[in-house]
């Protein structure tokens, strides 16, 4: 894919967009483990910990590229991609990082981010393989341009997402299509496409899009509506207890 070309910085643009939207807890990440160290040193361990994190990431995704190309795991891929669109939509754990300590010393911090930062990345590595369409530099490019982007900018990314919630609808739309595209290129769909018909691979794209603002808006609207539900059942049953007290 030539540098010059609208393609690449089309890929070049989703990768930052999945970046930004699903690196926003890889940040808060950063700063859960690094809280615990002396000030001098938290700069260090945030600095060698992103350029361990993203090494690793990088690896991660070269690997996952090679194996897209094997029959049915871009089916696969594109399964488990608009499951995390679909994720992206639903309402977000408050004690999703409990389980992050901070480390005491610096190699410590640093360990804690590259693990942590590996065991959240996954849904991050199948998307960034999915966008990148076996374009290993173009992965490495829009990685390096989205870091800075995703730790020094992710207080003002994720007030945007508060503040407009818009723009996380129209990522997990951007995972589904991205999805779509990847499920009609896997060896087993595209030998029976046209090769040079590219109405299936919108067509496919834009249905995966749809489902996954649907079925996430869906999802999302139940569990609201459980949490709203859930103080009206531990009143009613806090008043059939005492009740029960008083009677006894």
């Amino acid at each position: 894919m030539d540098i010059a070309s609208p393609q690449f910085w089309v890929g070049v643009a989703q990768i930052i967009a999945i970046d930004i939207l699903l690196g926003g807890d890889n940040a808060v990440v950063i700063a859960l483990a690094c809280r615990r160290l002396p000030e001098p040193q938290r700069k260090k361990g945030i600095l060698w910990g992103v350029v361990g994190a993203v090494a690793l990431r990088i690896v991660l995704i070269f690997f996952a590229l090679q194996l897209l190309a094997l029959p049915y795991l871009k089916l696969v891929g594109a399964v488990l991609l608009v499951w995390i669109g679909v994720k992206l939509l639903l309402p977000e754990e408050e004690d999703a990082h409990g389980q992050v300590d901070g480390a005491s010393n610096l190699l410590g911090a640093i360990k804690t981010v590259i693990v942590a930062d590996a065991v959240m990345s996954i849904d991050n590595v199948i998307a960034v393989a999915g966008a990148a369409k076996g374009e290993f530099w173009l992965v490495v490019f829009g990685i390096l341009v989205s870091v800075p982007i995703v730790v020094w900018g992710s207080k003002f990314v994720l007030k945007l997402m508060d503040r407009f919630p818009v723009v996380i609808t129209l990522g997990g739309a951007l995972l589904g299509w991205i999805a779509g595209g990847m499920a009609v290129s896997d060896v087993v769909i595209s030998h029976w496409l046209a090769p040079q018909s590219s109405w299936p691979h919108y067509l496919a794209a834009g249905f995966s899009a749809l489902a996954v603002v649907v079925v996430g808006k869906w999802l999302a609207s139940r569990a609201e509506a459980r949490l709203a539900d859930r103080p009206t059942i531990d009143l009613a049953e806090e008043e059939a207890l005492s009740r029960g007290q008083h009677s006894s």
